[in-house]
């Protein structure tokens, strides 16, 4: 596979994200970091990417710089990454999308759900990927536990309960600390705060290892800490296109919870339990069977999670191996689309746009059935009903 162009667009220096997806663009030696537009300020982000050895005349001030200065180049990137403020995500991805770039963006992949129905009509039109970085589905035992599921070993699957619940916004005294200010205030974050943030990634989860999508929600939402705007803690319940009922919990006050995302799938044959924290063993009880525990890196498990796997088994694997598929997955199909070949079927398991409006059509559901005191709202978007 030759290798790809790759640049990112924010993820400068002190952010969360950067250091996560450089890592593991870079891991499999299958993308150049070669271009990009890391900061607010201009002159910060052109020193921090040439810090990291992107040349001067590839280290730009701001994404339109980039835009213009790599349509302009004949080895222009191959594939973008949207790592900038969530308010920013639909304009910056839209710009990449129409000149012909693949991109991958963070989540929430918009703001709004018209904003994702425009993208995914874009990428549709266009024949570009735009991907959204649900990254944890990268990781082996989560595709295993996909497969399982797929193969019929759980059987019809009755029940989905998902968390991301954590305690690291719990302090009241953090109510001015611009690092956390923001994602309460509806000028910046929109209609919702936690389950935007968090309960996206466990209902994203819930879909993509039962192939199901959500229908319906019923939602209560609550501002534990009285001064923000939006919520901090939500209960979601819902319901999927085959027939399976769904529980999730969300929050940001959880003191006590750390990462906290879980799933528990349970079917009329057996159930499976997965926790992030603990990404090496998949829990799995066949019905009056005994609990058996999988661990990652053992012999016959299922294709996807072997070519998931990338340290031996006993090792800890960690979330940039994780989002390290989600770009392996990326480049076998860009590779792919280039060559004018079919990519390997399991290299389309990456998050797409159709996940990310999903998602915002279930975070405008959530906030309209919290409002209305936990209604049975329609989650799907428009376009997809």
């Amino acid at each position: 596979m030759t290798k790809l162009n790759w640049g990112m667009i924010g993820g400068g220096e002190g952010s969360q994200i950067g250091p996560a997806h450089r890592l593991s663009a870079g891991l499999d030696g299958l993308f150049s970091f070669v271009a990009g537009a890391l900061d607010h300020n201009p002159e910060a982000g052109r020193c921090y990417a040439q810090k990291l050895g992107v040349a001067s005349d590839r280290a730009y001030g701001d994404w339109r710089e980039m835009l213009q200065g790599e349509n302009a180049r004949e080895d222009r990137v191959d594939l973008v990454t949207v790592a900038t403020p969530n308010s920013t995500h639909f304009e910056i991805t839209k710009a990449f999308l129409e000149s012909g770039y693949h991109v991958l963006c963070e989540k929430p992949m918009t703001m709004t759900v018209e904003e994702g129905e425009d993208i995914v009509r874009i990428a549709r039109k266009s024949g570009k990927i735009c991907a959204v970085n649900y990254g944890y589905t990268g990781y082996s035992l989560v595709r295993h536990m996909k497969a399982m599921i797929a193969r019929g070993d759980l059987g019809k699957v009755r029940l989905v309960v998902t968390e991301f619940a954590h305690g690291h916004h719990a302090d009241a005294a953090d109510a001015d600390n611009p690092r956390v200010r923001w994602r309460y205030d509806p000028a910046q974050a929109g209609v919702s705060a936690q389950f935007a943030d968090c309960g996206i990634h466990a209902l994203h989860m819930a879909s993509f290892v039962t192939g199901q999508e959500v229908t319906k929600l019923s939602a209560d939402c609550a501002s534990l800490i009285e001064s923000r705007v939006l919520e901090d803690d939500a209960m979601v319940n819902f319901r999927m296109d085959g027939g399976t009922v769904g529980r999730l919990w969300t929050s940001s006050v959880a003191i006590g919870r750390q990462h906290g995302l879980t799933i528990q799938v349970f079917g009329e044959k057996g159930g499976l339990k997965w926790m992030q924290e603990h990404p090496n063993q998949l829990y799995y009880m066949p019905l009056n069977g005994r609990l058996q525990t999988i661990e990652r890196g053992e012999a016959n498990l299922s294709p996807e999670a072997d070519r998931a796997t990338r340290v031996t088994i006993g090792h800890a694997e960690g979330m940039p191996l994780a989002f390290a598929n989600i770009y392996t997955d990326l480049a076998e199909v860009i590779s792919a689309q280039k060559e004018g070949q079919s990519a390997d079927p399991a290299a389309n398991l990456y998050p797409k746009s159709e996940d990310g409006l999903r998602s915002m059509a279930a975070v405008a559901a959530v906030a309209k059935s919290g409002k209305e005191e936990g209604a049975w709202v329609d989650a799907r978007p428009p376009m997809f009903r």
